[in-house]
């Protein structure tokens, strides 16, 4: 009992003497002031009067400088960072297709024969059942779509979590893997503002639109995604790169839509047609040679609907008092 208690006394004194360390680093004890740390020099020093207290300390960061996190990522030692395009989340090991030992030096042709082998059982065993299967194919297709539309790596990372609620909710009986992935990545590029077509979708995917369409219903529904409607001046960049055309025609491309929702003009209206029309109009404001064929080959919209979308959004723009 004796003991017990001069532990806890022992115990306590430990405690205060600790806490007292700690408050000593953290105030001067010449001055009182501030203690701040110049991980430049290695030195902690009182903002006050200048003592430095410790000096040589250890920089527990890497030695290595990067500009943008993903040079961090390509730099780290800690292996490759987690994702959802991977069925595994890249948390398995893969062997490498190069048939080389750790010097660099070719293997013989037995060793290659085995590397072979472990690479095939390395494959089986990274995808055991039917449920990983699926989700290799389908980021797969995800991956693959999402570098034919040029669309960034967040939304690839949206597309795959998208399309693992709809697998974990069992949304997938009746319905292709192909149409599912496409649905995902189409609504994840419309959540991240970086709106593609079904018309653009459709054509690097391998189904055809209207199962894409179906199943991008029956996500939204199911899954109750928060999508906004699409906004035509989003449009305008992409459509711009694609003609070629100059800052000065975007400018009053997205002048013509913006008075064009200021009354309401775009409801029931196409996105992508709206944004043609207005592309095709501002190039006639400017006096540029632009052609009603040219804006459709390069928009996927028919002459007709860049015919109407051009002679309403002039209208407007000419009903609100600034010159055609």
């Amino acid at each position: 009992m004796t003991h017990t208690t001069l532990t806890t006394k022992d115990d306590r004194t430990d405690e205060q003497t600790q806490a007292s360390a700690s408050q000593s680093v953290s105030s001067c004890p010449e001055c009182g002031g501030q203690i701040v740390s110049d991980d430049e020099h290695g030195e902690d020093a009182c903002e006050e009067c200048g003592l430095v207290l410790d000096a040589d300390t250890i920089d527990h960061g890497p030695e290595w400088r990067a500009s943008n996190p993903r040079e961090r990522d390509e730099k780290s030692r800690v292996g490759t960072p987690t994702t959802h395009l991977m069925h595994d989340k890249g948390l398995s090991t893969t062997i490498g297709w190069q048939n080389k030992d750790a010097s660099g030096r070719i293997v013989g042709a037995e060793k290659r024969a085995k590397l072979e082998r472990l690479r095939q059982w390395d494959e089986r065993f990274r995808t055991k059942n039917a449920h990983e299967r699926n989700l290799k194919q389908a980021f797969g297709e995800i991956r693959r779509m999402a570098s034919a539309l040029g669309l960034p790596q967040p939304v690839r990372e949206t597309a795959a979590i998208i399309y693992r609620r709809a697998v974990e909710k069992d949304l997938l009986p009746g319905r292709s893997i192909e149409a599912m992935s496409t649905a995902s990545l189409y609504a994840a590029a419309r959540q991240h503002q970086v709106p593609r077509t079904l018309d653009d979708c459709a054509a690097v995917s391998r189904v055809e639109q209207l199962p894409i369409q179906r199943a991008y219903w029956y996500l939204s529904r199911e899954l109750g995604l928060q999508i906004k409607p699409t906004d035509p001046i989003q449009y305008v960049s992409q459509f711009g790169s694609e003609l070629d055309l100059s800052d000065n025609v975007l400018r009053q491309a997205r002048e013509l839509l913006t008075v064009a929702k200021d009354q309401n003009a775009h409801s029931g209206r196409k996105p992508a047609g709206l944004a043609a029309g207005a592309l095709y109009a501002a190039s006639r404001l400017a006096n540029e040679n632009l052609t009603q064929i040219t804006v459709s080959q390069a928009t996927d919209v028919s002459r007709m609907t860049i015919r109407a979308r051009y002679q309403e959004l002039l209208e407007i723009y000419g009903a609100e008092g600034n010159t055609t």
